[in-house]
């Protein structure tokens, strides 16, 4: 009987494939094209690494890439984007000075049949710490001073399943992640101010900008 063998994907751990330490991040970023961490790089397009000044003060950190970011592979390039930059500049943030990055580095999404719209869908925790050690590597050399949590799942990333946004939205934390005293911010994915209700846009936005203010005076 031929012995069942298993792909690098079912170990649900991206560790075998980032770099020793001392890397840099267009290293990592190499590494990355090439992860099989777990079952997500099956059906995405590429990989889509962070991106940003490496010097960034502020590292700001979402949920996964969507279908524009998949197709470009690049974070935070779709109306999200967009709407993350214009929140930043008006709460005092350069976005250009700003690092970017996802809690996982593959879309995940359902799909009806072929050349029908991807639809996004939430991964789960196990993904989520598949793709850990990545994140970890981002932040050992950016060495921000700030991490801005975008959403529910960024946060259960960092700070366990526990994480609910609504319970520490626009505070300023301090947490260990992965092994570094680091401040935070929480606030909500900027996709969640899209989805909003017409009527209900403008405060959704309005208190995105309010959490980013949080943001900018830890950093001034």
């Amino acid at each position: 009987m031929t012995p069942r063998t298993t792909a690098p994907e079912d170990a649900y751990t991206a560790a075998p494939f980032v770099p020793a330490d001392g890397a840099d991040l267009a290293a990592l970023r190499r590494a990355a094209a090439e992860c099989r961490g777990c079952p997500l790089h099956r059906n995405a397009t590429q990989t889509v690494f962070g991106a940003g000044d490496k010097d960034a003060r502020v590292m700001l950190v979402g949920e996964q890439p969507g279908d524009q970011e998949d197709r470009q592979g690049k974070p935070f390039v779709g109306p999200a984007g967009r709407l993350l930059d214009r929140a930043l500049e008006e709460a005092g943030i350069d976005p250009s000075e700003a690092y970017v990055t996802n809690a996982v580095k593959h879309f995940k999404f359902t799909q009806a049949e072929p050349r029908k719209r991807r639809i996004h869908k939430t991964p789960t925790l196990r993904e989520m710490t598949a793709c850990g050690p990545w994140l970890a590597a981002e932040l050992a050399v950016v060495e921000p001073e700030l991490i801005v949590i975008l959403g529910a799942t960024a946060g259960k990333a960092l700070l366990g399943s526990s994480f609910r946004v609504g319970e520490v939205r626009g505070a300023l934390l301090e947490r260990e992640i992965h092994g570094r005293p680091e401040r935070l911010v929480a606030t909500v994915h900027p996709s969640s101010v899209l989805r909003a209700q017409d009527e209900d846009r403008r405060a959704a936005y309005e208190g995105l900008v309010a959490d980013l203010k949080v943001a900018a005076r830890a950093l001034s």
